[in-house]
């Protein structure tokens, strides 16, 4: 692994109590992404995905190893400096959308900026609202949306920023195959343009087919993806 990775895992362990028993989540993962690249990591629900993906992200502390964003280690942060990091480097697309239902779709994407203090143009919203679909949503409501849209939304909301890494957990997951194939789009553009990383979970073949490499989850440990 490159020390000048944009993001390294090193030898990071989780595990969670469950009654008597200590499940380890994850054991000794080591994992390191470039700018430009993009990873698919797949596995069986609860291998591990998502808390692989938080802890990337700095929202989940490992119970040992180190996790390194820009050369900086996460753990060494403590909160609110963890999430203003966050907020200017990651681009975060989760699983069940985390929407703020009191703001429009509009003001949804617009948010991560507003809070990092980065003005972001009403057209540059529009653009890429109407490339995943949602122009026509910006002044709905997230309880006026359908699943899809407000998985589109999200993704909005993660990419609006231009994000260094984007964190996806199950982007495709509630999309149609064509509103699939243009969220996939989107990352390699975004990887192209603005020379970021993609770290994807998916349970998708095909989607983890469109990354440049795939890696499965299994028992806590990661291998590579057949």
């Amino acid at each position: 692994m490159g020390p000048d990775s944009l993001l390294r895992l090193d030898q990071v362990s989780r595990h969670f109590q469950s009654g008597r028993e200590i499940v380890r989540v994850l054991d000794d993962v080591d994992l390191s992404l470039d700018a430009g690249q993009r990873l698919a990591i797949m596995g069986a629900s609860g291998s591990g995905k998502s808390t692989l993906l938080h802890l990337a992200a700095g929202m989940d502390r490992p119970d040992s190893g180190r996790v390194a964003l820009d050369g900086q280690d996460l753990g060494q942060l403590q909160e609110p400096q963890v999430t203003r990091f966050r907020a200017r480097r990651i681009g975060l697309i989760f699983q069940d959308f985390n929407l703020v239902e009191s703001l429009t779709v509009y003001d949804n994407v617009a948010l991560v900026p507003w809070l990092i203090g980065r003005k972001v143009e009403r057209a540059a919203i529009q653009g890429l609202a109407d490339t995943l679909g949602i122009l026509p949503l910006l002044d709905r409501f997230p309880t006026e949306l359908s699943g899809g849209e407000k998985q589109r939304a999200a993704i909005a909301r993660a990419l609006i920023h231009k994000p260094a890494l984007i964190l996806a957990d199950e982007p495709t997951g509630s999309l149609d195959p064509d509103s699939a194939d243009a969220v996939l789009d989107l990352f390699d553009q975004s990887v192209r343009d603005l020379d970021c990383a993609v770290l994807m979970v998916t349970h998708n073949r095909d989607a983890a087919d469109r990354m440049d490499r795939s890696l499965r989850l299994d028992r806590g440990r990661l291998d590579d993806s057949k």
